[in-house]
């Protein structure tokens, strides 16, 4: 099928031409190479971004920058517990501004992937469903359960509904080319037996009754009926092949990254390497390709899953958590993106060839009769090597592959990174710089004590150990259980004086425990095993003594079979023992009191505005349930904002009633582990490249400007198990330093792609050093480091070599400073000939204001 010509724009042509009109309708079908828009193939790029994990005032920012790094498409999931959270109640303000967002990216001339599921799994908690879908009787999820899929086909069928109303679908002139229905099935469907294959079958007719007039999609599902395409997730797809030869090559999640676990460390993905695995795509046929994530955004509020996930779901992704693009990653994919596009015609026009070249290396020719041609040369192994192609010869870095869109000359080789790097910062201003003196709310700490037990109207009385989800429905991540008990002192486990120990085992995810309203002590599992089992020991009286067990949530689960049925809480046993061993008692089956929630919760503590707070005396520190309270001033500037939690120990925050999550600093990354440096040669893995061990899996938690006013900002803290709130602290994320690093032999020639005499004269396109500053707002205005020669370091830690041009920091000087952006010849031409003979570079350091 004939493709349409466009040089080397990044595909988005396409949105503005087709889509930017709404009165324009498009007809977007599919064949065996890719999705058809209007009777022409495509190319797509996507990226998912999460509208709740963001902000609206975000939206079209984080969208323009996904332009700008030559995406087409914008990804994102649909989740169903924030927008009904009760039955048949619905909520689509603020974050949850589903058709606003939709409508945002459409009006930057960009498309929409729209994953409804509504099981999403996402890293979300309880993986996208509400909590009241459990409690219907008779109901089993994602399986072939009539109540179960009258509820999916509603919510299904509402969001469908949504979306049609305000025309949003391609078909009716709108940017939503795709929707998706059910998430990763495939991966769990065998454990849910017979009630599998019929479910997919139900989900395939009920999606496609829907009416959308665009495909339909289900990942990781291989048995996915006509007319829904099948696609790919995870860090490589190139070996994927679609379950039928009439659907095209989809990948629907390319990790960019990993998730964060409280209590682990922090993964990161090599450019290079998330480079290679999408050229690798492309050359083996794929023409729909998606990042997970994009921009990854925050877990605000109580919405993360997992359990352990952090409240950061930055997942080391092209535009970083606070919004600012990670450099060199979006950059050199930008380049990537550039190169793929200047295949496109070639690519769409044909069906792919493969000459042999050789062990672990693979060249793919697209050509055709009328003359197009573009070819890819990979090399998989993890040595360098030169390989011979069409006469000529190539040099291709281990686990690299070269981009060439004329089948002649090398466009991009994705191990060769030309874009610039960056070192962002956080500029720190303690809370006493930011308390805000002029405010009308009292400028200090003032707190109140979260009573330690049974303290609401609302609690009751149970024989026994509840299972938390189901007590609680997920109102709260707090369920209190107490009991009184009578000791005498002729107790067996106290016979012999042994200290009495107090057993807990509880299916996690945290607990507290309290023995005559004084902590005793408190355990947590982890990601691995939530699950926990501990020997406390406690002091009894003689006489009455309470015992109060504070157990908590930190996120549902949100994925695996019947992960729904997964528990929480302490479902015991509960005994006293002796620390000897021997002889102990039984609480388990005895008459427990239980409170849903705090008491903090139901007074709205976490709006700031009750009454109840207290200013005298001295301010407790380091105690346990205590809330905590204060005002200030937002940071100056526009620069994001987060909140430093260092000195505190677990809970959440609440900046102006809005929840920033839950912030648990003292959860910290194994000692070993980890690496500055990470290797891309090789295939990746999710523990492969880690960063921050020994320190908090997260420290620093994301404030979204737009929650903030100049003055009166309220910052609310509910504190667990004691910690000093004066220690907090406000900073501003910041970019410390630009730079970039070119090479005489290591130029960029996307960047001269589009000459006509350069292209087709088959001369090599000379190096060229880019900077720009991020902000709007800024210039470059200073150069801090230039060397011509053999620079050595890396950004922040740059020296210069052997061989430096006297004349580096001038020349650089002159061309960039007072500009936002600046391009610098690597050549002799501009900074003389430091030493003959020897391969040159050009290492810049810069800073903007």
């Amino acid at each position: 099928m004939a493709a349409r010509g466009k040089g080397f724009l990044l595909g988005i042509a396409l949105v503005a031409g087709v889509f930017a009109a709404s009165s324009l309708c498009a007809n977007v079908t599919y064949d065996h190479r890719a999705l058809v828009v209007d009777g022409e193939r495509r190319v797509l790029v996507s990226g998912s971004i999460h509208y709740p994990r963001s902000t609206p005032e975000m939206w079209p920012d984080l969208i323009q920058k996904s332009k700008d790094g030559g995406l087409d498409v914008i990804e994102t999931y649909v989740f169903w517990n924030i927008h009904e959270p009760v039955r048949n109640q619905y909520d689509f303000e603020g974050r949850k501004d589903l058709v606003k967002f939709v409508k945002t990216v459409a009006e930057a001339g960009l498309l929409v992937h729209l994953r409804i599921g509504p099981y999403v799994c996402a890293e979300w908690n309880y993986g996208g469903f509400p909590l009241w879908l459990h409690f219907i009787p008779g109901i089993q999820f994602r399986t072939n359960n009539e109540p179960f899929k009258t509820e999916m086909q509603r919510f299904t069928a509402k969001i469908v509904d949504m979306m049609k109303q305000e025309k949003l679908y391609a078909s009716q002139g709108g940017p939503i080319i795709l929707s998706q229905i059910e998430n990763e099935y495939g991966n769990v469907a065998s454990a849910y037996g017979s009630g599998a294959k019929p479910y997919i079958n139900w989900a395939a007719t009920m999606a496609t009754s829907l009416d959308t007039g665009v495909p339909w999609v289900m990942c990781q599902q291989g048995d996915a009926p006509d007319p829904i395409i099948n696609t790919c997730n995870g860090f490589y797809c190139d070996q994927f092949t679609p379950n039928s030869n009439t659907k095209p090559k989809m990948w629907t999640e390319n990790w960019s990254g990993w998730v964060i676990y409280f209590g682990g460390a922090v993964p990161y993905r090599p450019a290079e390497d998330l480079a290679f695995a999408v050229a690798r795509f492309f050359q083996r046929g794929g023409t729909f390709q998606n990042y997970y994530m994009y921009h990854g955004g925050t877990n605000f509020g109580r919405t993360t899953g997992g359990p352990f996930i952090a409240t950061s779901y930055d997942y080391d992704a092209p535009i970083d958590e606070y919004g600012l693009v990670r450099q060199p990653k979006w950059g050199h994919l930008r380049d990537v993106h550039k190169a793929i596009k200047l295949c496109e015609d070639a690519l769409l026009a044909t069906d792919p060839a493969y000459p042999s070249l050789g062990p672990n290396l693979e060249a793919t020719v697209y050509k055709t009769d009328t003359g197009l041609c573009a070819a890819f040369l990979a090399n998989v192994g993890t040595s360098d090597t030169t390989v011979t192609f069409n006469g000529k010869s190539y040099q291709l870095p281990g686990w690299s592959v070269s981009i060439l869109p004329d089948c002649k000359n090398v466009a991009l080789n994705t191990a060769k990174v030309n874009s610039m790097s960056m070192i962002p910062t956080f500029v720190y201003e303690s809370l006493s710089e930011v308390v805000d003196s002029s405010s009308t709310v009292n400028a200090d700490w003032s707190w109140i004590n979260e009573p330690v037990g049974i303290s609401k109207d609302d609690s009751f009385v149970k024989p026994g150990l509840l299972e938390q989800i189901n007590t609680t429905a997920d109102s709260s991540d707090y369920l209190w259980y107490s009991l009184s008990t009578d000791i005498t002192g002729e107790e067996p486990f106290l016979e012999d004086g042994s200290q009495a120990v107090l057993r807990v085992e509880s299916l996690g995810h945290a607990l507290h425990a309290f023995v005559n309203k004084k902590l005793a002590g408190s355990k947590a599992g982890n990601s691995d095993n939530p699950k926990i089992a501990v020997d406390i020991p406690v002091t009894l009286l003689t006489g009455k003594n309470t015992i109060d067990l504070l157990s908590l949530t930190v996120g549902l689960q949100n994925y695996g079979a019947f992960y729904d049925k997964t528990g929480a809480g302490i479902t015991g046993p509960v005994k006293l023992k002796s620390s000897a061993g021997g002889s102990m008692i039984d609480l388990s089956s005895q008459q427990w009191t239980y409170q849903i929630g705090l008491q903090g919760e139901d007074k709205g503590l976490p709006s700031g505005s009750s009454s109840m707070w207290i200013t005298k005396p001295s301010l407790p520190k380091t105690q346990p349930l205590t809330w905590y309270k204060t005002t200030f001033a937002a940071p100056a500037g526009n620069d994001p904002v987060a909140i430093d939690f260092s000195g505190m120990g677990k809970g959440e925050a609440w900046v102006n009633g809005q929840s920033i999550g839950r912030y648990w600093p003292t959860n910290v990354a194994p000692g070993s582990g980890c690496t500055n440096s990470c290797n891309y040669r090789g295939s990746y893995s999710s523990n492969k490249c880690l960063k921050s061990c020994g320190k908090p899996s997260q420290q620093l938690y994301h404030v979204p400007r737009s929650w903030l006013k100049p003055s009166d900002n309220i910052l609310v803290i509910f504190e667990e198990i004691g910690g000093d709130p004066t220690q907090i602290s406000f900073a501003t994320r910041q970019i410390e330093s630009l730079c970039s690093w070119v090479s005489e032999s290591h130029p960029s020639p996307i960047d001269t792609w589009n000459s006509e005499s350069e292209s087709k004269s088959g001369k090599t396109s000379r190096p060229i050093l880019s900077l720009e500053c991020l902000h709007p707002n800024q210039v470059i205005s200073s150069i801090k480091f230039a060397s011509f020669g053999t620079p050595q370091g890396t950004c922040g830690s740059f020296s210069h070599g052997k061989c430096s041009s006297n004349r580096a920091l001038a020349v650089v000087q002159k061309a960039c400073i007072g500009s936002k952006s600046c391009m610098v010849d690597v050549s002799i031409n501009a900074f003389g000939e430091p030493c003959k003979g020897v391969t040159k570079s050009l290492a810049v350091e810069a800073s903007c204001a």
